[in-house]
């Protein structure tokens, strides 16, 4: 009886590997052949999935997003509704979250140089940023009583500001423990919680 394979899965594993050697030996050097030997199958066996090592990529951002998604959703399942809590889950906090922030930092290294490339990362953004949108309605109740520029700018700001301590984290790992990550996340939406609170009286007051 012919094994039956499970080709979504298989997908996600070339992805997942993909994940690991862009993360390991930069974006340029995970080439389509070194994801398959990595993965453990022939790279006509990835072509059969993907046709290029774009396609790859797109995969690998996609469960990454997927992944984080479901941390997320774990957290709010739990009944865990600290945001810190919440959005420290896409910070590279243990190994596995490291390795998926080194990956979009390699990424993000290639976008600028890259057309097929900037498209590819304003789609993913835009997921993105309506995943952390999603965060701010379940985690921070105060912000659905903000008005929708200062909604947006907080979102910015905080998505900015997860980008750069992931940067500084992945590139100077021994000088950003996960706790200090986590104080300094707590720290900023601390600031950024008076700012919008701020914003929001003065246009009552104007109003």
């Amino acid at each position: 009886m012919p094994k039956i394979v499970d080709h979504a899965k298989r997908r996600d594993e070339i992805a997942q590997v993909a994940c690991q050697v862009v993360a390991a030996h930069g974006f340029e050097h995970a080439t389509v052949a070194r994801i398959a030997r990595a993965a453990g199958y022939t790279t006509g066996m990835v072509a059969h999935y993907f046709d290029s090592k774009q396609e790859i990529i797109l995969a690998a951002l996609r469960l990454m997003l997927t992944r984080i998604e479901a941390r997320l959703t774990r957290r709010h399942e739990l009944g865990e509704d600290d945001l810190v809590s919440v959005l420290s889950e896409a910070l590279p906090l243990d190994e596995q979250r490291f390795t998926e922030c080194a990956f979009w930092m390699a990424f993000w290294g290639q976008v600028s140089a890259d057309r097929n490339l900037r498209r590819l990362n304003a789609c993913v953004h835009r997921e993105y940023m309506r995943l952390y949108a999603r965060c701010f309605v379940r985690h921070w109740p105060a912000s659905s009583s903000w008005p929708k520029p200062v909604r947006d700018q907080a979102l910015r700001s905080v998505v900015t500001f997860v980008n750069g301590l992931t940067a500084s984290a992945v590139t100077s790992p021994a000088d950003w423990p996960p706790a200090t990550q986590v104080a300094q996340l707590r720290l900023q939406l601390g600031m950024l919680g008076i700012w919008a609170k701020g914003r929001h009286s003065r246009s009552a007051a104007a109003g």
